[in-house]
């Protein structure tokens, strides 16, 4: 929950002040990683404030400790600090908010992945806070790296445990010894137990509606989160409409959305030869699904819409983890992909019967242009929902299915701009809107997402505009021309990334993760021809 144990305490400002992070993950943290300051000045930047205001430039940012003290361009005279301990000439750059992933997931991949790796390659691309949707590392485990994270002891994001619910995990979690959940009253009282245990939310891929009713009632109780990816053996007897209406926080995903818009049927209309645990068949299915919903403006459409804005459910649609199979050749072909991912995340990307969401090895031209197809109704559907007031914000569930950390939340900024946001639109739900969501069940004030005077030192320095080409955040930058000399080039990404008052160089942590990415392909566990285990 946040509660001031989740903030950087004046005491440890005090004692830590000018030094790096203190017990880092990973040898060259010290070289990455500088402050807090008492006093940290950031000169003539042009800021994109979170808020949705347009970029201001000529602005000074006074940071003290873990927090913004300041924020003077416009509206007054540049900021006169003759004893600072650090001043970064940010004249040229943008500063933005530090950005949200609302679907993180700290995965516990096979062949050794490094949390390490997880957390540099998010900070890297700006990502300061994580909501961890499910703690794949188990209950206990994430809330550590939480804590950890709280103090700064560790390299990485902030992080917000968000714990499974479904039969599989429950049942097999240490310390819980209630069982799977199979009824209101069990989960109830695992909402209970996880609670004591530290989480800040729940993820449910669905249960009946009178389970699902109990688990969303009381995690609210406790002031916790609940998010759903209501997986299709439940959207039958609990869709989005449903899910919205038993006060759910989050809609993840696409799922119970479609089912809810069907028009002239009630039921999905399966394929005579449907098998859920056949992923081309899962997968292809609910690009098709798409097909039968009710046109937009419609009487269906309509209802749908009004009620998911009345029950202020904020939908967080993860476009960029199944972009994939709108063109699986291209992501086969990411340019990040060879030297950026580690080799536990690559065992994930190759076509397989038995991974999940690496069902490509039979994926076809119909297929692709059927999930083309779905892109339109589901953006379509989601651009109105923000227009007409809607909160809609970024998560990349990233790891699986092509979609590489860090990497895929940049993706997510270009998608929801193909869906007709605005780039100030698409920032605001990479940054302020996520750090709403994340906070409201728990009664407390935002502390991120913007750069505000009093909230928490989180953001990002880049020196190319943004707002004008997202893909100046990716890790590997992109094509640019020099105008003076002609030449093609590629610009080098994010230049500073600030979290609680700690200044970050960008290029150490992309050049650490190359080294993580090299020694594990370099190890004796891993053919350098393959990536395969050996």
């Amino acid at each position: 929950m946040l509660t001031s144990t989740r903030l950087v305490s004046a005491a440890l400002l005090a004692t830590a002040s000018l030094a790096p992070c203190a017990n880092p993950v990973g040898a060259q943290a010290t070289e990455l990683s500088q402050g807090p300051y008492q006093r940290l000045l950031i000169r003539g930047a042009t800021v994109v404030d979170g808020t949705g205001a347009p970029p201001i430039g000529g602005t000074d940012i006074l940071i003290e400790g873990d927090r913004i003290a300041a924020v003077r361009g416009w509206n007054g005279p540049p900021l006169e600090i003759d004893d600072a301990d650090r001043v970064i000439d940010a004249a040229g750059m943008y500063v933005l908010p530090g950005f949200v992933d609302m679907h993180g997931h700290i995965r516990d991949q096979p062949h050794g992945l490094p949390p390490e790796y997880i957390f540099k390659l998010w900070l890297a691309h700006g990502i300061t806070t994580v909501r961890d949707a499910a703690s794949h590392r188990g209950i206990a485990e994430s809330v550590e790296l939480r804590e950890r994270s709280e103090r700064n002891e560790i390299v990485a994001p902030r992080i917000f445990v968000y714990a499974r619910t479904d039969p599989a995990y429950t049942g097999e979690q240490p310390g819980w010894h209630g069982g799977p959940i199979t009824t209101p009253e069990t989960a109830r009282q695992y909402v209970r137990w996880a609670a004591e245990q530290g989480v800040d939310g729940f993820k449910s891929y669905g249960f009946p509606p009178d389970i699902f009713q109990a688990l969303v009632d009381e995690a609210s109780e406790h002031g916790l989160g609940t998010a759903v990816h209501l997986a299709q053996v439940h959207v039958a007897r609990l869709n989005a409409v449903d899910a919205a209406r038993a006060g759910v926080t989050t809609l993840e995903h696409f799922y119970g959305l479609a089912e809810a818009l069907l028009e002239d049927q009630a039921l999905t209309d399966y394929l005579v030869d449907y098998d859920y645990r056949d992923e081309v068949d899962r997968f292809r299915g609910v690009g098709l699904l798409w097909e039968d919903v009710a046109e937009a403006g419609s009487e269906k459409w309509e209802d749908v819409m009004e009620t998911l804005l009345a029950s202020e459910v904020t939908l967080n649609p993860t476009f960029s983890i199944y972009n994939t199979y709108r063109d699986v050749e291209k992501a086969l072909n990411g340019p990040w992909l060879d030297e950026y991912t580690h080799p536990g995340t690559m065992s994930l990307f190759k076509p397989s019967r038995e991974v999940h969401a690496a069902f490509f090895y039979h994926w076809t031209t119909e297929f692709e242009v059927e999930y083309r197809n779905m892109y339109q109704a589901w953006m379509a559907f989601v651009n109105e929902f923000k227009n007409r007031g809607g909160r809609v914000t970024i998560g990349t569930d990233a790891g699986v299915g092509l979609s590489l950390y860090g990497f895929s939340f940049v993706r997510d900024l270009e998608i929801l701009q193909e869906a007709g946001f605005t780039p100030l639109e698409a920032v605001r739900a990479g940054t302020l809107d996520g750090a709403r969501t994340i906070t409201e069940p728990v009664g407390g004030s935002v502390e991120f997402g913007t750069v505000e005077p009093g909230k928490l030192a989180d953001l990002v320095l880049v020196e190319e505009n943004p707002l004008a080409n997202f893909k100046v955040l990716y890790a590997t930058g992109t094509y640019h021309v020099d105008d003076d000399s002609g030449e093609i080039g590629r610009s080098r990404g994010i230049r500073y990334v600030v979290k609680d008052g700690i200044v970050y160089d960008a290029e150490g942590l992309r050049q650490d993760v190359l080294r993580l990415v090299r020694e594990a392909k370099d190890s004796a566990r891993w053919r350098a021809d393959d990536h395969e285990a050996r």
